[in-house]
């Protein structure tokens, strides 16, 4: 039974698209405790470890999935012609304030960066990695930013908490002074990826995700 279950949830990683939830698997094994689950999945780790595969089990947006390793990587994308996904500087400067600041209206972002930024978050509204997540009770109503389960799996992040600290920032194309004043006023939290905007003054919009 133990080596079924194995299978069985193994065989459900490869085929989801995005990585499973502990209440996905439980969906479709509902005889299963939760423990039995967790178990299991980090018993399929640990032998995909042992086995020095291509690929491992990985916790990313709080869901399970099985990721190829970074060391092939570049063979992946070769095969599935996806260069043009990369985003520019810009964009992943942009990314970084809102991952960093949310929930954040346009007018802050262009004031951490000096340009505007309507184009490059219509790119990254369409890339799925953020989302409008409300509007701000102010002149105009802006639309509040902040990212979505997408930017977690892209970036194989458990949580926001998984976030570089200061010292790594560098890597995601930021300057450090920049990075230190978006970090200190406005720590990531946990909160920043529910659905509703955790302010008192912001009306939230129902939006997809």
């Amino acid at each position: 039974m133990e080596k079924e279950l194995k299978l069985v949830i193994e065989s459900l990683l490869f085929a989801a698209e995005k990585p499973l939830l502990l209440r996905d698997i439980q969906g479709v094994l509902p005889d299963t405790g939760l423990p039995e689950i967790v178990e299991t999945l980090k018993t399929l780790g640990q032998e995909y470890d042992a086995m020095d595969r291509s690929f491992s089990l990985k916790e990313v947006a709080q869901g399970y999935q099985i990721r190829t390793k970074p060391d092939y990587a570049p063979y992946v994308l070769r095969m599935t012609k996806r260069f043009s996904a990369r985003l520019s500087p810009a964009a992943m400067e942009t990314l970084a304030i809102i991952a960093y600041k949310q929930p954040v209206i346009r007018h802050e972002i262009e004031q951490f960066r000096g340009v505007d930024t309507g184009g490059i978050l219509r790119t990254l509204l369409e890339k799925n990695l953020i989302r409008i997540v409300g509007r701000k009770h102010l002149p105009g109503r802006p639309l509040i930013y902040g990212t979505t389960r997408r930017f977690l799996e892209v970036f194989d992040l458990n949580n926001l908490e998984s976030l570089p600290k200061l010292k790594e920032i560098k890597e995601f194309g930021i300057g450090e002074a920049q990075a230190t004043q978006t970090q200190e006023n406005n720590p990531p939290s946990a909160s920043a990826v529910q659905e509703e905007a955790p302010e008192a003054n912001v009306q939230v919009k129902e939006t997809p995700s």
